[in-house]
């Protein structure tokens, strides 16, 4: 992930939303706990690489968590956290924000 450059917390937020998917895999995760290939799925061009390094930073910020249940093969699950729950109502406003904002620019 990228350093931070300030000891804003807008900026180190924004570190972790930062990038094409990120945003769209808690987007996915917002209906429920998905697995994997699940994931991939919804986010059609998002690689194995990428999805699997973006799971990481975000579970590793505490925001996705990873569920291995014990079957074989052994099944992963990523779940929405609690700090993830809260972050999903902000971008959906910052969603709507840029519809407004798009829609008012173009009329």
């Amino acid at each position: 992930m990228k350093t931070e450059v300030s000891e804003c917390p807008l900026e180190a937020a924004l570190l972790l939303l930062s990038g094409r998917w990120r945003t769209l895999i808690l987007y996915s995760l917002s209906e429920g706990p998905m697995r994997f290939n699940n994931l991939q799925r919804n986010n059609p061009g998002l690689s194995q690489q990428m999805l699997s390094r973006d799971l990481k930073e975000l579970e590793s910020a505490g925001v996705v968590s990873r569920t291995v249940n014990p079957t074989v093969p052994p099944q992963v699950e990523y779940a929405l956290t609690n700090a993830g729950e809260r972050l999903i109502p902000i971008l959906k406003e910052l969603g709507d924000w840029w519809v407004i904002t798009k829609n008012r620019d173009t009329a």
